[in-house]
């Protein structure tokens, strides 16, 4: 009887033992999989295709064109928001008329944005001062989705 008095609060501490180390497994389980599931972030569809500006650019003063133009230009339309993919002379042509001798291509979220900017009194003025070192022609594309 005494081995059976002893033995009772013995197993119930080792019951009482494990339930602790399962509670503490499934509460680290459940805390890790909360903060995976938070650190992972959430895809972000975009709603309508990006619009590309495209530009073909004959410079007729390189000088002042590097020196004056592009400068403000780059800049402007990084404030604007368009993201410069593509800009420079290595240009080839595959098809049809060779393009002018410079390109330069940037990516816009919509149309709205390329308008606002090509709008805008800094980019009419930063135009300007392009003209006199360049003729260029330029279109928007409308991306893939």
């Amino acid at each position: 009887m005494i081995f059976a008095r002893n033995l009772i609060p013995i197993l119930a501490r080792r019951v009482e033992k494990d339930m602790t180390t399962r509670y503490a497994v499934a509460l680290a389980l459940l805390a890790g999989f909360a903060l995976g599931a938070l650190s992972v972030p959430s895809p972000q569809a975009q709603t309508s295709p990006l619009v590309y500006y495209v530009a073909e650019i004959e410079v007729t003063n390189l000088e002042g064109y590097l020196k004056e133009y592009l400068p403000r230009a780059e800049a402007n339309i990084k404030a604007f928001g368009g993201r410069i993919l593509a800009a420079g002379t290595k240009v080839a042509s595959l098809d049809g008329d060779p393009p002018k001798p410079r390109v330069t291509i940037v990516a816009w979220d919509n149309i709205e944005k390329v308008q606002v900017w090509r709008d805008s009194a800094e980019a009419k003025n930063i135009r300007r001062l392009g003209d006199r070192y360049a003729r260029a022609r330029a279109f928007t594309v409308e991306g893939a989705q």
